[in-house]
């Protein structure tokens, strides 16, 4: 953020990420971000098949009694076509990811997750020269779109969750149309009355294994990669780099320059926490983590 003649703060478009922490920390709410919700609503009053993708932080943001199935009920009571879980995607990006990362740790490379938008932003922006160190593997809200508009052409695909730097993501996958915060599909919600609390659980037709739920907290696609892998995870050098400060970007930049970096391979989220503790959380970052926990606790389905 930098100031005008006036002493107003504007945002720098040349150094912007687009994460969403400087609306998330500023203290007045006087920041604010692209948002696409009249979009939705008026594909959703025009009969079109909009279908909500979930991301897998809402399980730590609303409550032990409000479940996926829940959200499905609410999501078709609001006139989409239905709900398919992030998670899924994250089982395809788990896939993906653990292949090209053999690949590399044979050809002796080192490469980063790709998962977060705010870390790839900042790489294009800011050091472009690393680019070729991120995995070429799509995030799971990308490789749900996909399978969805593969399956219906006709689709209009809205990510809901709790990141802002997945709009910047949507305009670089045309699979992606929108992008909600929790806050903006709760207004949709009060607007038809609906509530999350009390509506009736509509079984979920698919589920994702525990370890893609837990993309959602910082160290979670690591683990997920290692789970699928097993034996072969044993001779993997992993790390985990969340929150891009000032300290972690130099750790990070110090990595890519020596080619020392004490694994062969680094997940890297902006967000302190994982995305559990995004811009635009529900329940706040303390709660976020702890009910998620919980709620990771209670997965059977696993690799």
């Amino acid at each position: 953020i930098s100031y005008d003649e006036y002493g107003v703060s504007v945002i720098d478009e040349e150094k912007c990420i687009r994460c969403g922490q400087c609306a998330a920390k500023c203290p007045f709410g006087a920041i604010g971000t692209k948002t696409w919700i009249t979009n939705v609503i008026a594909d959703l009053k025009a009969g079109k098949k909009v279908y909500a993708i979930l991301a897998p932080a809402t399980e730590g943001q609303f409550g032990k009694d409000i479940t996926m199935e829940s959200w499905r009920q609410a999501v078709k009571k609001a006139g989409f076509e239905d709900l398919i879980e992030a998670g899924l995607g994250g089982d395809m990006t788990t896939c993906s990811e653990a292949e090209e990362w053999l690949e590399a740790y044979r050809n002796g490379e080192k490469k980063t997750t790709s998962c977060c938008p705010g870390f790839v932003n900042m790489i294009r922006k800011h050091y472009p020269d690393l680019a070729d160190m991120i995995s070429t593997t799509v995030s799971p809200m990308c490789a749900v779109s996909r399978m969805i508009k593969a399956k219906d052409p006709d689709a209009v695909t809205v990510f809901v969750g709790p990141c802002v730097a997945k709009r910047k993501e949507a305009q670089r996958d045309e699979a992606v149309d929108f992008v909600m915060t929790f806050e903006e599909i709760s207004s949709i919600f009060d607007a038809f009355e609906i509530n999350l609390e009390i509506v009736q659980p509509y079984a979920m037709e698919f589920s994702s294994v525990r370890e893609a739920h837990g993309f959602a907290q910082a160290g979670g696609v690591m683990g997920a990669v290692k789970a699928f892998l097993k034996m072969e995870a044993d001779k993997i050098n992993a790390i985990q780099v969340s929150d891009l400060n000032k300290k972690n970007i130099g750790t990070l930049r110090a990595y890519a320059k020596s080619g020392k970096a004490p694994g062969q391979f680094i997940e890297v989220m902006a967000c302190e926490g994982g995305c559990i503790t995004g811009p635009s959380t529900h329940s706040g970052s303390n709660n976020g983590k702890r009910q998620l926990v919980q709620e990771l606790a209670k997965q059977k389905k696993t690799y």
